[in-house]
């Protein structure tokens, strides 16, 4: 494999760092204000969240709930490994809320 060759493989992302990475996004947050509201010291906030999205690290499940509260979205929605059920989710919250 030539050093161009690797470049092309991408690696996924795993399932949560994406939809937690869609859902700060479509919220219009920074990493850094994520972090803080979700009780992530202010000083490793805007790293931790990166993290996360990257892959490197997982949060603890309390953690997970915050972020998912924090971003307006059920928490199995950031574990759920299709895009179908990961949808689904989010129409239930929506019904369940009217």
């Amino acid at each position: 494999m030539t050093a161009n060759s690797d470049k092309l493989i991408k690696k996924e992302l795993p399932v949560f760092s994406k939809r937690l990475k869609e859902a700060r996004l479509k919220l219009g947050i920074s990493q850094a204000k994520l972090g803080i509201a979700a009780k992530i010291d202010e000083s490793s906030s805007s790293a931790r969240v990166n993290q996360y999205e990257r892959g490197k690290h997982y949060p603890d499940y309390q953690t997970a709930e915050r972020l998912a509260q924090i971003l307006n979205v059920p928490t199995p929605y950031l574990f759920a490994r299709e895009d179908e059920l990961a949808e689904w989710i989010l129409q239930y919250k929506t019904t369940m809320i009217r």
